[in-house]
């Protein structure tokens, strides 16, 4: 509302300069014929056309700013120094203009090149990553600005006993603390547009870059959270060890997997018994937060298995938000393309759990953008970073079905 009253101020403001403007032109036009110097008469002409030029363009300037910054993400509840920021910052991406404000402003400055970016597109990036990705959707996401994120895990349950008021007590056993590390790595795309359309008022710069960009992050990110091999990327969870034993005897950083009963497939009797059992190896405090993952081809064969009551598995039902959800078990199922599929050989095709305390995404604190008009012309490239790690951190609370004999 503030900004649509002070627009209608403006033109209020500018309306009543015209109508003082049109006053010494008519004041001009009645003397005119006391002047005898024709030069001095068209150069008060001339300063008043300037003057009025004047006026309009502060006016449309000022209304420039406020449509720019109420139609940026998370414009209408920016700030008068946010709206500095965002204006300062498209002008880089435009024309690559670093103002001195723009310098001064600490949090603006990478000392490795390139500019944070607002946080409003900041915002608008990583909002399309968490509703294209499955995994971001249900792991624990937090915030890191260093190099390695630590996560102290306790393994093992304290020891206990009963006794007498006058009995000796031994001594108990004591869980075992396993530190896990999670290292933050770069993720970069670097998209590109010409000059003459970046020169295009109307062309959406930061809504460009916050589709692409977002839309390139995600992909390699939901890749590397599945599957990624820890080298320069995040460590996917289903590239870690895992053995059939349970959670009070399995090795250290290792989970849990049951056998479907045939290579490459479910097996030929009874196939959906596996789903129920590798749920039910869950502790009840997964269960009731867990989530299935699979590849869509994997959901396919999933939705035609049927339970002992000739009912089929996978079952459509309304969440707390009224909106229908397909689950297995009572708990929702989420498509995700790069786990694996389901007809390769020991293929961890089906993974189902507690995300948020299984697996942990970490990101780093800022989207970055460099402007490279050079390397690539007549196109201008960006150069946007962010840092980003993933690991598991609880190895009870996911477990998975091997498609294995």
């Amino acid at each position: 509302m503030s900004d649509l009253t002070e627009i209608k101020g403006l033109f209020s403001e500018t309306q009543k300069t015209v109508e003082a403007l049109r006053s010494d032109v008519e004041g001009l036009q009645g003397k005119a014929k006391d002047f005898v110097d024709t030069d001095r008469q068209e150069k008060m002409k001339a300063d008043l056309a300037a003057k009025f030029e004047a006026e309009q363009k502060a006016m449309q300037d000022r209304v420039d700013a406020l449509e720019t910054a109420t139609n940026r993400p998370g414009g209408a509840g920016n700030s008068a120094d946010d709206a500095k920021s965002a204006k300062a910052f498209d002008a880089y991406l435009r024309k690559g203009v670093e103002t001195d404000e723009f310098k001064a402003m600490s949090t603006s400055t990478q000392a490795d090149g390139g500019f944070m970016v607002p946080d409003g597109m900041e915002d608008g990036i990583r909002k399309r990553q968490r509703r294209t990705s499955a995994i971001r959707s249900v792991a624990n996401v937090v915030s890191f600005a260093g190099g390695t994120y630590d996560v102290m895990m306790e393994r093992g349950d304290a020891g206990y006993e009963w006794a007498g008021e006058k009995s000796t007590r031994s001594e108990t056993d004591t869980p075992t603390i396993n530190r896990i590390k999670i290292d933050l790595h770069e993720l970069s795309a670097l998209p590109k547009v010409t000059q003459r359309i970046l020169d295009n008022a109307d062309f959406d710069v930061e809504g460009w870059i916050v589709g692409y960009v977002g839309e390139r992050f995600s992909r390699a990110e939901e890749s590397a959270f599945v599957a990624g091999d820890g080298i320069d990327k995040p460590k996917g969870f289903t590239t870690y060890s895992t053995a059939t034993t349970d959670d009070a005897s399995r090795a250290v950083e290792t989970f849990q997997h049951r056998v479907s009963g045939a290579n490459g497939d479910f097996a030929s009797s009874n196939p959906a018994d596996v789903l129920v059992k590798t749920f039910y190896d869950l502790q009840g405090a997964y269960q009731a937060n867990a989530t299935w993952l699979m590849k869509n081809t994997t959901a396919a064969e999933v939705s035609v298995l049927k339970d002992g009551d000739g009912a089929y598995l996978l079952r459509d039902m309304m969440n707390g938000s009224g909106v229908f959800t397909r689950t297995i078990q009572g708990r929702p199922m989420q498509v995700a393309d790069d786990m694996p599929t389901y007809t390769g050989t020991g293929a961890l095709g089906i993974a189902v759990g507690d995300f948020s305390a299984g697996y942990t995404i970490v990101d780093g604190k800022a989207v970055t953008v460099l402007r490279d008009p050079f390397s690539a012309k007549p196109h201008v490239l960006f150069y946007a970073t962010k840092r980003v790690g993933g690991g598991a951190t609880d190895f009870d609370a996911i477990k998975f079905i091997k498609f294995s004999s």
